[in-house]
């Protein structure tokens, strides 16, 4: 699918394959102070573009600090654990879905779409949920907080 849509991706030779609780946590961190939307792609690009050990507090500190974000802030952010519950309740919300595919949208609690939707597909759900008199509920995206 990548190179269908002209993305650059390639498997990284960090081994061995980082965890990435940290990356996540980081997260956390970067949607407390508006960053998230761009957190999530330039951690993605560090990694399998750049091949970059996105476990490492270091590397995702420096990349906190490409986006604007106080580096030595983040960085005890994670040393301390300050996101830690954050995640582990997106974890649990996840869970509480059922959710194991990203992305996965769930639209008005009725339509589940799981997987890189076609926009008809969306488009057919929403309005399918309009009709219904429900509201859009957001997509729910998994574990990364979208």
């Amino acid at each position: 699918m990548a190179e269908r849509l002209g993305v650059d991706i390639t498997l990284p030779t960090v081994s061995p394959q980082p965890y990435t609780r940290l990356a996540f946590e980081g997260h956390q961190y970067a949607a407390a102070h508006g960053r998230g939307g761009q957190y999530t792609p330039r951690v993605l690009r560090a990694f399998f573009q750049e091949n970059r050990d996105i476990g490492r507090i270091d590397v995702l500190s420096e990349i906190a600090a490409e986006l604007g974000l106080d580096s030595g802030e983040f960085t005890a952010a994670l040393e301390q654990g300050t996101f830690t519950e954050t995640h582990q309740d997106a974890l649990r919300e996840a869970a509480a879905h059922r959710i194991t595919v990203v992305p996965t949208l769930i639209i008005d609690g009725h339509t589940r779409i799981e997987g890189v939707p076609d926009p008809t597909r969306i488009r057919k759900a929403v309005l399918d949920a309009q009709a219904r008199g429900g509201h859009e509920q957001g997509p729910t995206c998994g574990t990364d907080g979208c």
